[in-house]
């Protein structure tokens, strides 16, 4: 394990993982975090937008290095895609954190009876971990802090072990911009990790896969540490009749290409009108000629972040190939289906898929996307409900009845109507899961709430009348309580 221990160095403690003394050097610093957090008092506005602030400059001066450590932790990621999922949305998400923050930080005045004065006061919460994952290793770590910095915390964050590169670039900037008791980074591998969300955090954020995020959730626990858990699932696109196909699947392919299909909220099937499959595949494969007439040599196309994950998604195509699926590649024309030196595996569409399939029963994290047929939107519809509630559904039709009656029908953490993943990109919507699919929201207004104590303050009146009703004796009080409870 690495930790950051000053503003202007990373100290490595080069510990063995299952070594305790690395979680008592976490929670060493962790305890000197909070000490310094109470002493000083909450952050006042100027604080907690120059915190935003300073984040912004750490991505924005540094973009070209981040943008190359990425790549180079992916063995190869598209620039444009760091630039604008990484770089730009972080910015976007803190910006706007920056701009409001002296307005979320108002006290609400509440009106109440007999004199008395009653606000709300927003109070910071201390110190919030977050727990990052690979797939947008600064959106993922840098979003939160719009949250985490207007309500007036401090935090430490865990990066992925699978983005090396950029974690440790991340360690080695933030100790240039923060102070070590305002942002503090950890580097080290899984294990490391269960040690991290094990510390008793004032609150405790984690970006990953449900699996780990149920770990995390009992690690957290032991400490009554709240929790806030961005998960995933499998996501459906359902299609309905009246939608414009092509349309349709340019949409949902633009996001299933982006970063390689490896993002949360990436479409994990669709569930298709029967009889419509030929028309999927050809606005497909003319989706790709336009967009990706090479794949393997082409800079814009994403590779799959490591060896295991890649032979993952092979695994699982080869799995719904020999249970009968029928299998559509979208590779330009002379070219592999996929390439195990340069991890890029090109878009597939799997149709005839059924739920004894491992492409149908686990999250995909890649360019594969299972075509499911139904005959009425009821059945589409059932077919959601009898799953885990996804993170995200996306529904494509025109006829606002049937908009209605799938909003209503379906639980989902968001829901796109005739498009993919766009409410992510609305910093005013809360953006999380929803039961298997993860726990709490964030972005925005919602993030500071998130990261804020709503604290009740009461100002008893000099006659103090509402407490006379509740002191002894009673028997005077007694005929006015019936009158009222008789009313």
């Amino acid at each position: 394990m690495s930790v950051q221990t000053s503003s202007a160095q990373v100290t490595a403690a080069n510990l063995e993982s299952s070594d305790t003394s690395s979680f008592h050097e976490m929670n060493s610093i962790l305890s000197s975090m909070k000490r310094a957090h109470l002493k000083s008092g909450p952050a006042d506005a100027e604080l907690r937008q120059d915190r935003l602030l300073r984040a912004i400059r750490l991505l924005k001066d540094n973009r070209v290095a981040l943008a190359q450590a990425m790549s180079e932790d992916f063995g190869h990621r598209s620039t444009y895609q760091s630039m604008l999922a990484d770089i730009m949305t972080s910015t976007l998400a803190l910006q706007h954190a920056a701009e409001h923050v002296a307005e979320w930080m108002s006290a609400e005045t509440v009106d109440v009876e007999q004199g008395m004065q009653a606000r709300i006061q927003p109070q910071p919460l201390g110190v919030v971990g977050i727990i990052s994952p690979w797939n947008f290793p600064l959106n993922l770590s840098f979003g939160p802090l719009a949250g985490v910095f207007s309500a007036g915390n401090t935090v430490m964050l865990k990066p992925s072990e699978l983005t090396p590169r950029t974690s440790e670039l991340v360690a080695e900037l933030v100790g240039r911009y923060f102070d070590p008791m305002e942002f503090v980074v950890v580097l080290g591998d899984s294990k490391i990790a269960q040690q991290f969300s094990s510390l008793p955090f004032d609150h405790l954020l984690f970006t990953g896969s449900t699996a780990v995020g149920k770990q995390v959730m009992r690690a957290a626990s032991e400490n009554l540490v709240p929790v806030t858990l961005e998960l995933g699932g499998k996501s459906p696109v359902v299609i309905a009749p009246d939608a414009d196909l092509p349309t349709a699947i340019t949409r949902t392919l633009t996001v299933k290409t982006f970063n390689a299909g490896q993002i949360c909220l990436s479409p994990d099937y669709i569930l298709l009108p029967q009889g419509s499959e030929q028309q999927l595949i050809d606005a497909a494969q003319k989706f790709m000629q336009q967009g990706f007439p090479t794949l393997q040599s082409n800079p814009d196309y994403t590779a799959i972040i490591s060896e295991r994950h890649y032979q993952r998604l092979i695994h699982v195509l080869e799995d719904a190939k020999q249970k009968g699926a029928r299998v559509v590649s979208l590779a330009p024309s002379g070219e592999v289906d996929f390439d195990a030196s340069s991890r890029k595996i090109a878009p597939h569409l799997v149709l005839d898929v059924t739920d004894e399939m491992a492409i149908m029963q686990e999250e995909i994290f890649g360019p594969l996307l299972p075509v499911k047929t139904y005959q009425a939107l009821e059945e589409a519809i059932d077919y959601i409900n009898q799953h885990p509630r996804p993170l995200a559904a996306y529904y494509f039709g025109e006829n606002q009845t049937q908009q209605a009656q799938f909003a209503n029908q379906t639980t989902s953490g968001g829901l796109v109507i005739n498009d993919v993943m766009t409410h992510v990109t609305i910093e005013e919507l809360p953006f999380g899961g929803v039961g298997a699919s993860g726990i709490g929201a964030y972005h925005g207004i919602h993030g500071f709430r998130r990261f804020t104590h709503a604290k009740p303050i009461v100002i008893q009146s000099k006659e103090g009348a509402s407490s006379q009703r509740i002191r002894a004796p009673y028997a005077d009080k007694m005929a006015q309580l019936e009158a009222f409870l008789s009313q």
